[in-house]
C-alpha cells in the first residue's frame, strides 16, 4: 500500500478506535451503575423506565441521532449551555460521535450487566453485610467481581457496538475527514464514490477487529468449550 493510501486509510479507523473505546467505557460505567441499581430495587415505573433504556436498541439509528440532534442542537438551551461553556458547539465534533454511540451502546451493556447482576447469589452479598460492610463495599468487592465476566462482556459488546454505529454519528457528527469521519461514514462515501479498494479496506479492518473482540467474549471458562 502506498503512503498516501495509508494517510487516507488510517484517520477514520483511529478515530472510530478512540470513539469506541471512550464510548464504552462511558456506557460501561453508567451500565454497571444503572444496572446494579435497577437490579436491587423495585419500584412502580421500573418496566416503563427499563423499556426506556432499551429504545435505542430498536429505534432506527437515524431516529436516535435526530433526538439528539434536537436535544444539543445551537438552537436548544442545552446545546447553548454547552457552546457557552467549552466556547464550541458539540455536534459536528468527534464528541459528538462519542455521544451517539454511548446511547446506542448503552442499552447492551446494561441488558448484559443486569443479567450478571441477577445472577448473583444474594446470600453472599447478605453475608457481607452481616460482617459490616456497606452497600458500596459490598458492590465492589463481592457483587462486581463475582459479575466480572458480564462486565467483560458487555464491554466488548459495548465497544463493538460503538464502533460499527453509522447512522446516529452521521446525523450528529456528520462526516469530516480527519475530524468525525469514522469507518463506517467511510466506507458509505467510498462505495457512494466508486472507491472499491479502499471500501474493502476499511470493511476489512471493522471486520477483524470486530472479530477479535466478540472473540474474547466466546472465551471458555475453566478450559472447557
Amino acid at each position: 500500500m502506498s503512503a498516501i493510501d495509508w494517510a487516507v486509510f488510517w484517520p477514520p479507523v483511529r478515530l472510530s478506535l478512540q470513539v469506541a473505546l471512550l464510548s464504552s467505557v462511558i456506557a460501561a460505567v453508567f451500565g454497571i451503575a444503572v444496572a446494579w441499581k435497577m437490579s436491587r430495587t423495585s419500584f412502580r415505573g421500573k418496566i416503563v423506565l427499563e423499556t426506556a433504556f432499551m429504545l435505542p436498541l430498536v429505534l432506527p439509528p437515524t431516529v436516535v441521532g435526530f433526538i439528539l440532534l434536537v436535544l444539543l442542537g445551537r438552537k436548544s438551551l442545552l446545546g447553548q449551555w454547552i457552546e457557552a461553556i467549552f466556547s464550541a458547539p458539540v455536534i459536528f465534533s468527534w464528541w459528538a460521535a462519542v455521544i451517539a454511540s454511548v446511547v446506542v451502546a448503552f442499552p447492551l451493556v446494561y441488558q448484559t450487566m443486569k443479567s450478571g447482576f441477577s445472577g448473583i447469589d444474594r446470600d453472599l452479598e447478605d453475608a457481607g453485610r452481616s460482617i459490616g460492610a456497606n452497600e458500596w463495599q459490598v458492590f465492589r468487592y463481592i457483587s462486581l467481581p463475582l459479575a466480572g465476566r458480564a462486565l467483560m462482556t458487555a464491554f466488548i459488546l459495548g465497544f463493538a457496538r460503538a464502533l460499527g454505529e453509522f447512522g446516529a454519528t452521521l446525523m450528529i457528527a456528520g462526516n469530516i475527514p480527519g475530524k468525525t469521519q469514522t469507518v463506517p461514514t467511510a466506507i458509505y462515501v467510498a462505495v457512494d464514490s466508486g472507491n472499491q479498494t479502499m471500501a474493502w479496506m476499511w470493511t476489512g479492518s471493522i471486520i477483524i477487529i470486530s472479530f477479535i473482540m466478540l472473540l474474547l467474549t466466546r472465551q471458555p471458562r475453566d478450559g472447557k468449550a
